[in-house]
């Protein structure tokens, strides 16, 4: 939690290497996507990914990427119950 609230994925505690690897790509392309190079993708393809493989974890971080900037742009805020949620650690559930 400690982790989260700092916004610093290195500090979390029980990250697989694969877990980190993908941190540490995402967040560099999102970041700085201009400055990545093949050394930034060596990590994954070492853990086994190939072109495809690539391809599609920058889909996602690019997905993501995209979604914020729309929700930040229209000035979208979260209802009571996710940011509730977000504050107290404590996961949402479905109603029935």
């Amino acid at each position: 939690m400690r982790a989260l609230e700092a916004h610093d994925w290195r500090e979390a505690e029980g990250l697989s290497g694969r877990e980190r690897a993908l941190c540490a790509l995402a967040e560099k392309l999102s970041a700085t996507p201009t400055k990545m190079t093949e050394d930034d993708w060596a990590p994954l393809r070492e853990l086994g990914f190939n072109d495809k493989g690539c391809l599609e974890v920058a889909h996602i971080v690019g997905i993501f990427n995209h979604l914020t900037r729309l929700a930040d742009g229209f000035g979208l805020v979260l209802d009571a119950g996710t940011n509730e949620a977000a504050e107290s650690g404590v996961a949402l559930t479905r109603a029935g």
